[in-house]
């Protein structure tokens, strides 16, 4: 980490691989004849007589189609759920004034709201871009150009799941609009997203056309995307016993805690929860009476075991069924997971510029760990869940698994550690943390005269030392012929491994206490993943040999 107050040089890669790569502008060849079948979806199939003249409109580049008839059952549900609080208001107000016919009403209005939204919607694939067209009045349409395509995610709820739909979201860049296509079948969607990323192994076009005009039920589409899928590599398969680093992993953790907040604002809602008649307010009462310290202990043993089964429900949810795959031309990777909903998203390996394993201190001390892709084109969706590549797991089989897609052992490579003057920085700054809690007790201790408080000032200055050990033991980096690997951190220990050519600059900080202490931050800049991924306190005497090795040519000029 570097102070705020330093100072910053930056070099720039000049145009060329680095700039090329490291944005991940690459474009995808698609060869004559191959384009407009597989990227456009347009696939023929035999009809009877007296049928082609139809089914021939219908397979025509260019035609704009409308979204599966199934949908006319989900999107009025959705709308209903959307006016909920406007229906349940024109409900009450029309019992109140006698007339009820103004729920039905607005129930009809809301069902045709959904309807006129699918009648509205059409979508079409040409040779180069795949579109999306929906508004009544005002008409917007939405363009994916195929060859600028970063991400595929294939969702289906529950209500999708059981009337065989699914929505495809495709991602063209980090910062663009996706295009989602909400209805197509569950065998449409895995045929478009193996057509998108340009899969080996995919559906035919007449098969293609075959599953799209399969009726509701018919397993023969599910049988052959089945077969599809039978040409990928598994590279992890989550075991259901491993859920039991949920408790100790952050994706547990915020789904109990959001678990939570939905769960009491319901109990509160329903009168049995946080009011002052509620259950929760009956049993703090009970709890008072059997004496503070028992209230206590019993509280906080509560909230532990509601935390743990919360986060395994929150596991449970997110990542049943988790299985990270490749498929045999090593074009993409695929993930899959979820229990209600589920969802597959697809990586395009061209585009993966490494890898972070990610050891945080609860997850640590039980020997788990979990990995996450630096990729470009993926539009992070708040919790980091489009780039995960492996949930909470066995530390060695997170690391196997990191090996395995990148293709090299390198969490085995020994790591360079920083000096004397590094270590004593990381001490310095956990002591600095811990003196101001140590104080407030001290002062507490002689104000309230409690000479117990001031023997507890020695806790945090204990955690203060441990905790600067940890990060100077954990603090180093190596370079690879093809990877940058920096570790970092300790109790949010993570350790990333950066493809070099995926470079597009490299930051080189010293700040005022940085300049004294004789050390610097060197950071390569990459249009993937967090953008920056530092190397911190580095000796002054191999700044310059770590960014000559990031960015070759271009540095040293500026390092003299």
């Amino acid at each position: 980490m570097s102070d705020p107050s330093g100072s910053e040089e930056r070099a720039q890669v000049s145009p060329g691989e680095g700039d090329a790569r490291g944005s991940g502008e690459e474009r995808a060849q698609v060869s004559p004849g191959e384009g407009d079948a597989r990227d456009s979806g347009e696939e023929r199939a035999q009809v009877s007589p007296g049928e082609g003249d139809a089914r021939e409109k219908q397979t025509d580049p260019g035609v704009w189609r409308r979204l599966s008839p199934r949908m006319l059952l989900i999107h009025p549900i959705k709308e209903i759920g959307r006016f909920l609080p406007a229906l349940i208001a024109v409900v009450v107000a029309g019992s109140t004034g006698g007339q009820n016919w103004w729920g039905v009403a607005a129930a009809a209005g809301a069902i045709a709201f959904g309807v006129l939204r699918w009648i509205t919607t059409r979508y079409r694939f040409t040779p180069d871009q795949v579109q999306l067209r929906h508004g009544l009045l005002s008409t917007t349409t939405v363009s994916a150009p195929i060859d600028r395509v970063r991400s595929v995610d294939v969702t289906a709820s529950v209500m999708h799941r059981a009337l065989g739909l699914a929505e495809v979201q495709i991602g063209t860049g980090a910062g663009e609009k996706a295009l989602k296509l909400d209805g197509l079948t569950s065998a449409e969607a895995a045929a478009l997203r193996g057509d998108l990323l340009h899969r080996a192994a995919k559906a035919t076009p007449e098969r293609a056309v075959d599953d799209a005009t399969a009726p509701p039920g018919d397993d023969v589409g599910e049988t052959r995307v089945a077969a599809a899928y039978e040409t990928e590599a598994v590279v992890y398969q989550l075991n259901p016993a491993w859920i039991r680093y949920a408790p100790f992993g952050p994706a547990g953790l915020i789904a109990a805690l959001a678990i939570l907040g939905v769960g009491s604002q319901f109990l509160n809602e329903s009168g049995i929860g946080w009011g002052e008649d509620g259950l929760v307010a009956g049993a703090a009462d009970r709890l008072a009476a059997i004496g503070v310290i028992a209230a206590v202990l019993a509280v906080l043993v509560g909230a532990l075991v509601l935390i743990v089964v919360l986060a395994l429900l929150g596991y449970l949810l997110a990542f049943h069924g988790f299985r990270l795959t490749r498929d045999a031309r090593g074009g993409s990777y695929h993930v899959s997971r979820g229990l209600l909903t589920t969802r597959a998203t697809s990586l395009e390996i061209r585009r993966l510029r490494g890898v972070e394993v990610h050891r945080h201190l609860p997850l640590r001390w039980v020997g788990g760990a979990y990995l996450s892709a630096i990729t470009t084109g993926v539009k992070d969706d708040g919790r980091g869940m489009s780039s995960t590549l492996t949930p909470p797991s066995p530390e060695q089989v997170v690391v196997h698994t990191a090996d395995e897609v990148l293709g090299e052992d390198l969490f085995a490579v020994p790591l360079q550690r920083h000096g004397a003057a590094a270590m004593r920085r990381r001490y310095t700054r956990a002591m600095a943390g811990a003196a101001v809690p140590a104080a407030l007790l001290v002062v507490a201790a002689g104000i309230w005269d409690l000479p117990a408080l001031g023997v507890c000032a020695i806790l945090p200055l204990a955690a203060g030392v441990a905790l600067g050990w940890s990060r100077a033991h954990w603090l180093g980096h190596a370079v690879t012929e093809r990877f940058l690997v920096t570790r970092s951190g300790s109790i949010g220990l993570s350790t990333n491994v950066i493809e070099r050519r995926g470079a597009v600059g490299v930051t080189v900080r010293r700040s005022f206490f940085q300049r004294r202490a004789g050390v610097a931050t060197v950071s390569l800049a990459t249009a993937a993943g967090n953008k920056d991924y530092p190397v911190v306190d580095l000796p002054q005497d191999q700044v310059g040999k770590l960014a000559s090795q990031i960015v070759p040519g271009h540095i040293e000029q500026f390092l003299r």
